[in-house]
């Protein structure tokens, strides 16, 4: 699948229609993506929007229909371009080929994707679950196609960290 069709997904129901006329001014600002390679949670999608005029955060869960409210943390959020092509299979591909160039051999379980601007660039901030409670963190910036961070992480590890600070 790719971005546009989870857009055309979203344009074309009545409740993004009805909340387009109410809130004219409000723009895309972040999407999350939900590949679950183990099928036993499926595939989600969702897109973020800002409305300006009452600072409000509002997720479109596509996997539903679903308008749902989220936090904001007080600040101002930008605007991402949703016109970027994304194909969730190449990026996959991306994150299967850098795996082994790094020699890790596990199996992907599922991968978590954040659609957001970063230095002023659109980027895919993601988190790539494998076995053994292991994890890896990746950026992957739009614009050139590029890995810009990749670094295997154990959810153990990360918990021991959390754990230790007092």
């Amino acid at each position: 699948m790719n971005l546009q069709f989870y857009l055309e997904k979203l344009q074309n129901s009545e409740q993004f229609k009805n909340f387009m006329k109410e809130h004219p001014n409000a723009f895309p600002c972040s999407g999350f993506f939900v590949i679950d390679k183990t099928g036993k949670e499926g595939d989600k999608q969702h897109f973020d929007f800002w409305i300006p005029g009452n600072k409000k955060l509002m997720s479109f869960q596509l996997e539903n229909m679903q308008l749902v409210p989220l936090e904001n943390f007080g600040k101002n959020l930008d605007k991402i371009s949703l016109e970027q092509e994304i194909d969730f299979e190449k990026i996959e591909k991306m994150i299967v080929d850098e795996m082994e160039k790094q020699g890790i051999k596990a199996k992907i379980q599922k991968i978590l994707l954040s659609f957001q601007k970063l230095e002023e660039k659109n980027f895919l901030v993601g988190t790539v679950f494998v076995p053994k409670l292991g994890l890896i963190q990746i950026n992957i910036d739009l614009q050139n196609m590029k890995i810009t961070h990749f670094a295997k992480k154990s959810f153990i590890s990360m918990m021991n960290i959390f754990g230790k600070k007092k």
